[in-house]
């Protein structure tokens, strides 16, 4: 037996129904019908991918991996039939915030001077991979580490981290900054997309408070109120400017690399053409700075 598309739907109404009897009502079949496309399936892969010991259903280790991959297969599949598809559908470029920096509005710029027939979008969403793991774009900007299976990945840069503090904080004029001089104060990170955590300073100096927020709003609207300091990459202060907040250049924390991600094999055709694409605007940008000191904006 090979298993098809309708495998693969079933198992994803399973996971998201709970059970195989609401999953059975949500698609207008007989729950032997849909037990029976679950056991099918995981018969072809040879495991296990649902637990069935409780009675609302759990994924197994290998059932969590493989939805991942199925969740976007299945758009994909969908896109491809979608009969607007017949039209030149947009390339989606996820980022979770400030994109490629301050080489965004010359990617975007190429990209039509090149390629005029295909709209590269660009899409925010606060979410570690940008929306692209459960399928929301065709590739994404990712900064930290990149390590899953079923994508591909190409490194484009490092970006200098900087210091985000209150201008009213005593510490704000300070020409330049170290991760130690930081360690008194409360931490704030954003637990959803952020980049640094309380691992980043030395083990006999790490902060004795972390705050977490949710979006990277929420995490300048802290740092004006005085309610932390933050530690953010470079390409934040190059988009973004936020009243009462001042960035200071750090000297010993590490970089960020910036990666692009898409899925393997890519949901797009025109993939392959913005990663060249990204990768020769970076290399063809001026050397950037270590970091630098920028004023919050004043009103």
């Amino acid at each position: 037996m090979t298993a098809d598309l309708r495998h693969l739907r079933a198992f994803l109404h399973v996971v998201d129904a709970g059970t195989i009897t609401a999953a059975a009502a949500k698609m207008h079949m007989s729950q032997p019908a849909v037990s029976r496309l679950l056991a099918q399936l995981e018969a072809h892969l040879n495991t296990c991918l649902v637990d069935r010991s409780t009675h609302h259903l759990a994924l197994t280790r290998a059932g969590a991996a493989y939805r991942e991959r199925v969740v976007a297969a299945v758009a994909a599949v969908d896109a491809v039939l979608d009969p607007a598809a017949l039209s030149p559908r947009p390339l989606r470029l996820g980022h979770a915030w400030s994109a490629l920096g301050a080489h965004t509005p010359r990617l975007l710029r190429r990209w039509g001077e090149l390629h005029p027939d295909v709209e590269l979008q660009l899409v925010q969403i606060e979410d570690r991979s940008a929306g692209l793991w459960d399928g929301r774009v065709d590739i994404a900007v990712i900064r930290g580490p990149v390590s899953r299976s079923g994508f591909r990945s190409s490194h484009l840069h490092d970006e200098a981290r900087l210091a985000a503090i209150s201008v009213e904080h005593p510490l704000a004029h300070q020409p330049q900054l170290s991760l130690i001089d930081l360690a008194d104060n409360p931490v704030l990170v954003n637990s959803v997309t952020g980049t640094t955590g309380a691992g980043l300073w030395p083990s006999d100096h790490r902060p004795a408070r972390t705050i977490e927020v949710g979006s990277t709003e929420d995490w300048l609207a802290a740092v004006a109120a005085g309610r932390g300091v933050g530690i953010t990459p470079s390409s934040t202060t190059e988009l973004y400017r936020y009243p009462g907040v001042e960035f200071v250049p750090l000297t010993d924390a590490p970089p960020v690399p910036v990666f692009l991600v898409w899925s393997d094999p890519p949901t797009h055709p025109a993939v392959d053409r913005l990663v060249r694409l990204a990768n020769e605007v970076i290399r063809e940008a001026p050397t950037d700075f270590p970091g630098r000191r920028v004023r919050g904006a004043r009103r």
